[in-house]
């Protein structure tokens, strides 16, 4: 089988499309904007006039009013991002969506990408471990544990072999690439 008969084989096989493909692009976004609502919405439950953007949310007055209140806006990004994932996970139970799958993807690539691309010290799940005195590393693993295993369970009820994951990281970069070109 030549090169590119192989690549379109493995397209097929990945179930992506030019379709999925597109659907990357409004996924990061939207991801972006729940990751950034889970902030938001913690700090406004923590007694905070907060403000969100694309990819900040933060208090209107420039502090919070506790480090109770910073904490738990910190903790509402990555809780927010894991509930996405859980929800479109039973999606892709339920209907075997290769939509839904690509939303699980992308929640665990949001979290993934940033912390080897952006700077560990930079991320959310670092200043969570810097309020709670623990191993740098703790929060930031445990997230990424809960997304991966939702992404394998997806994987399968979809259908979607492990080895054409790839493809999924591949789009996941360019609609990633987008969103922060476009911030």
């Amino acid at each position: 089988m030549s090169f590119t008969a192989r690549i379109k084989h493995d397209l097929k096989e990945s179930q992506i499309n030019l379709k999925v493909a597109l659907a990357f692009v409004p996924i990061a976004f939207l991801t972006f904007i729940f990751h950034e609502f889970g902030h938001w919405t913690l700090g406004e439950l923590t007694g905070n006039d907060m403000s969100i953007s694309l990819n900040n949310s933060s208090p209107v007055s420039g502090s919070y009013l506790n480090d109770s209140g910073a904490l738990w806006s910190l903790i509402g990004g990555p809780l927010f991002t894991i509930l996405q994932a859980f929800i479109f996970t039973l999606i892709v139970i339920y209907s075997k969506s290769i939509y839904a799958f690509s939303v699980v993807f992308f929640a665990f690539f949001a979290r993934f990408f940033p912390i080897l691309f952006a700077g560990f010290k930079n991320q959310d799940e670092y200043r969570i471990v810097q309020f709670l005195d623990a191993n740098p590393y703790l929060i930031a693993i445990l997230v990424l544990v809960v997304l991966s295993s939702l992404v394998l369970i997806s994987s399968r009820k979809a259908r979607i072999k492990l080895k054409y994951l790839g493809f999924y990281f591949l789009v996941s970069t360019i609609a990633m690439l987008i969103v922060i070109a476009l911030i």
